[in-house]
């Protein structure tokens, strides 16, 4: 790569013993404090996960769902779980329109599912960890108790939402938290306390439970105690394409992961160095490619375990050869879809001593998810439910029992058979044109953990409208035909690279974010 052409913002973070990556400095201190002590990739990566919970509690948290890529370098496994909820047995197309709903709600008490978050965890550390949940959950409850500093974006978007969470554990004397302010959240320990000492049946047994239906159907939802005594995770196949000689690793639908595999499949059959990195030929053919790969997603992505998913066809080459002939290298296509929504997700990625890794995302969608917030646990409830479709006749349509179409996709990617990266970005649907993007920036470019995220990004919004990042030339895009509007929401990522030659750790983290890669 031309240098010239791009200059990170910040160093790569290099390491040799064990590395974590997230949005927020000590939710990645707290993970590599579990690594240093003995515990691998896996129990830092719960460790990392509920210290984000208490730090940034707009984006994540016991409330939401989770997703997860893992590989044990012994024993060369890697593996997909599947920690989203479902969504209860009394909610139904039926329920909605009755409620006077002709669409699913996008926020409020019927757009919640049952939260998947505490069992993905505990099946993470039940089948690869070495530290007991509750030795994992200390570092969250040490900081949840006795309070930390708020870091400056996660104050700002804290802050965007505060008239949400009036009467709520959430804010300090009725405001917010400025950046700086020391927040406690002593309700939300408690919750944590009991989990450390219970295990995931503190949460989807027993009072906590009850009590967390209770609120809900108070506030006219249906989620029942029952729903959480039935909710389990689900270990996948991760699915995978190659894109120029790497093999690109997602967990399966439910998740949007196979839009990127799809976007990369198209583009894999255009030669984009010659476009030159950064040029409005480069950036057009990113855009069309995405919209082939969204339209195709939303035409399928479904809880499998319900619904047929064709992911083999989706995934086909010759098909993406039929898709790719549809660009049009002089002419933005016309193709709108729903709107873009906003996400409240975080996302962390560890790789340890013996190079087993972890590459995990945790969300409770929008920030503060459902806005119901549970009073006296610091629960705060997602709205996962608000992705499902309420036309019968579609694969993603609302049924009891099932899961909705997610957003949030861990990812990894090999080289010759071996682990070369564990990588993420989040944001809503931003994350496949992320993860599209920072693929591309380190393979066709060449570029290295902190300069593939770094790199500008486009997005497209769904209603034709494309959001560029400075660097990008917005006028020559338009000239084709894209719609350019004004935007700030181009996701976060992390990513670690295990050096091919010597076997280094080599970690990036997205400056969109408040958070750091660290190493020992």
């Amino acid at each position: 790569m031309n240098m010239r052409h791009f200059s990170s913002r910040r160093s790569v973070v290099m390491a040799n013993n064990g590395l974590v990556a997230t949005s927020q400095p000590l939710a990645a201190q707290a993970g590599l404090r579990i690594l240093m002590a003995g515990g691998n990739a896996i129990d830092a990566a719960v460790a990392t996960a509920a210290v984000l919970n208490v730090v940034e509690p707009m984006s994540t948290g016991v409330g939401g769902d989770l997703f997860a890529l893992t590989y044990i370098a012994k024993t060369d496994q890697l593996t997909a779980l599947n920690g989203s909820g479902r969504a209860p047995a009394a909610l139904s197309i039926e329920h909605l329109h009755r409620s006077g709903h002709t669409e699913m709600p996008e926020m409020g008490p019927l757009s919640i599912t049952v939260p998947g978050t505490v069992d993905g965890w505990a099946t993470l550390l039940d089948r690869h960890g070495s530290m007991p949940l509750s030795e994992v959950l200390k570092p969250a409850i040490d900081y949840a108790e006795h309070g930390f500093p708020v870091s400056e974006i996660i104050a700002t978007e804290w802050q965007e939402v505060e008239a949400l969470l009036q009467s709520t554990a959430f804010l300090i004397n009725g405001h917010a938290p400025r950046a700086g302010e020391v927040f406690r959240n002593l309700e939300l320990a408690g919750t944590l306390r009991a989990i450390a000492e219970g295990g995931r049946d503190a949460f989807y047994r027993g009072p906590l439970a009850e009590t967390i239906a209770r609120h809900v159907q108070t506030e006219g939802g249906v989620l029942s105690a029952d729903d959480f005594a039935q909710h389990t995770s689900t270990w996948d196949t991760p699915i995978s394409t190659n894109y120029h000689g790497v093999d690109i690793y997602e967990c399966p639908p439910n998740g949007q992961g196979i839009v990127a595999l799809m976007a990369l499949n198209i583009l894999e059959g255009i030669d984009l160095r010659s476009m030159g990195y950064s040029s409005t030929a480069y950036y057009h053919h990113i855009l069309e490619a995405l919209k082939l790969a969204f339209a195709d997603g939303f035409a399928h992505i479904a809880d499998p375990g319900k619904v047929p998913v064709p992911i083999d066809d989706m995934l086909d080459k010759d098909y993406a050869a039929l898709r790719r002939k549809l660009i049009d290298p002089n002419r933005a296509r016309l193709h709108t879809l729903t709107g873009l929504p906003r996400g409240g997700t975080v996302y962390l990625t560890v790789v340890d001593k013996d190079r087993n890794a972890c590459s995990l995302i945790n969300s409770i969608f929008y920030d503060f998810g459902s806005g119901v917030i549970v009073p006296r646990t610091g629960v705060v409830l997602h709205n996962r439910g608000a992705l499902f479709s309420l036309d019968e006749s579609h694969p993603n349509a609302l049924a009891p029992g099932k899961r909705p179409y997610q957003t949030i996709i861990p990812a990894m990617a090999f080289k010759d058979g071996r682990l070369w990266s564990s990588f993420g970005v989040m944001g809503g649907h931003i994350q496949p044109q992320g993860h599209t993007q920072v693929m591309l920036n380190a393979i066709d470019f060449g570029m290295n953990s902190q300069q593939a995220l770094d790199a500008p990004r486009v997005v497209w919004r769904f209603d034709n409208s494309v959001s560029v990042e400075a660097g990008i030339d917005n006028r020559a895009l338009a000239d084709l035909g894209h719609e350019v509007i004004p935007g700030n929401g181009f996701g976060g990522g992390q990513m670690i690279v295990i050096d091919p030659e010597s076997g280094a750790l080599l970690g990036g983290s997205d400056p969109r974010k408040d958070g750091c890669a660290l190493g020992y």
